[in-house]
């Protein structure tokens, strides 16, 4: 299982309001993501980010490990039927904002 840390404690917000969160990965790899959402299911949480580049062409589901109150860190996940399951709970509460395409 991969641990990301988030390093950025304050979310960037940008006029059309899209929060961009860096997150570092256990060999110091920095990346940007735009935070899509949160997802509650099976009493934990999951955030739903997508890599802040021009083609990005899917989205990242991570577990939430909260650390405190200012520090989470966001954990892959191995369990594809659960990737999936979140995926699809995303994709219910978000079908009129995204064209979805499998």
């Amino acid at each position: 299982m991969t641990d990301i840390k988030n390093e950025a404690l304050e979310a960037e917000e940008f006029e059309d309001e899209a929060i961009i969160i860096e997150l570092t990965d256990e060999d110091g790899n920095s990346t940007e993501f735009e935070y899509l959402d949160t997802i509650q299911y099976d009493g934990e949480e999951f955030v739903v980010l997508i890599e802040n580049v021009e083609d990005a062409d899917g989205v990242v589901i991570l577990k939430i490990e909260s650390l405190d109150d200012e520090t989470e860190n966001y954990i892959g996940i191995e369990d594809e039927e659960l990737v999936e399951k979140i995926y699809e709970i995303f994709k219910e509460a978000h079908a009129d904002e995204f064209d979805f395409t499998d």
